[in-house]
């Protein structure tokens, strides 16, 4: 739709487009999991594990019960993975454009696998940050600490949303996503795949 030609101009869009498609479709097959976890955290009573925990819930619920939670699982999902995967384009583009200064198809298999790592770690910690307050929102919803987003926020607090449980997200966050790139993409550099990430461009004096 883009095209090569404007793929350059318009590639921010297109990785937020992207990522947030990929992530509504995710979070649709997630969610019914998602709620059955929930309930029995919440009752533990309720089911010794997915297996009886999804008739339970569809007894109780309906399919409707399964999907009840979806709106605010987009909403603790979606800016993670959009913010997460547009830092990784745009980081993976620039360690090569500025840093490295180098083509990645130039570079040992190596080199681009430390890239992958560093872009992934930067860009789970960026995601992280960003989605901070979303999520602090779902889990307060979740743990039903409040109603809506409206009584989440007052009882969170403005500064709350940004700082409550980030460093520990942060901590966490951050490994989990770069072992999740790297492993991808060493995958792919063993089938004889590029990595993943960065647009080619033509670097000066070479």
């Amino acid at each position: 739709m883009v095209g090569p030609d404007n793929i350059q101009q318009h590639r921010t869009p297109v990785y937020l487009a992207s990522s947030a498609s990929a992530q509504i479709i995710a979070d649709v097959a997630l969610c019914p999991f998602e709620a059955v976890k929930v309930r029995i955290q919440a009752q533990p009573a309720f089911a010794k594990g997915l297996f009886d925990g999804f008739p339970r819930m569809y007894s109780s619920g309906g399919f409707l019960g399964l999907y009840k939670g979806l709106l605010p699982l987009w909403g603790r999902n979606l800016p993670f993975s959009m913010i997460m995967f547009s830092s990784f384009e745009h980081l993976v583009d620039l360690m090569y454009k500025h840093a490295i200064q180098r083509q990645k198809a130039d570079c040992p298999k190596g080199v681009q696998l430390g890239v992958t790592c560093v872009a992934g770690y930067l860009s789970g910690s960026i995601g992280t940050i960003v989605s901070n307050p979303a999520d602090n929102i779902v889990t307060s919803l979740y743990n039903n600490k409040a109603h809506n987003f409206v009584q989440a926020i007052r009882k969170i607090g403005l500064f709350g949303l940004f700082t409550r449980s980030l460093p520990l997200r942060v901590m966490l966050v951050g490994p989990v996503i770069t072992m999740q790139w790297f492993i991808y993409d060493t995958i792919k550099v063993m089938i004889g795949l590029p990595t993943s990430g960065g647009i080619d461009h033509h670097i000066a004096g070479q």
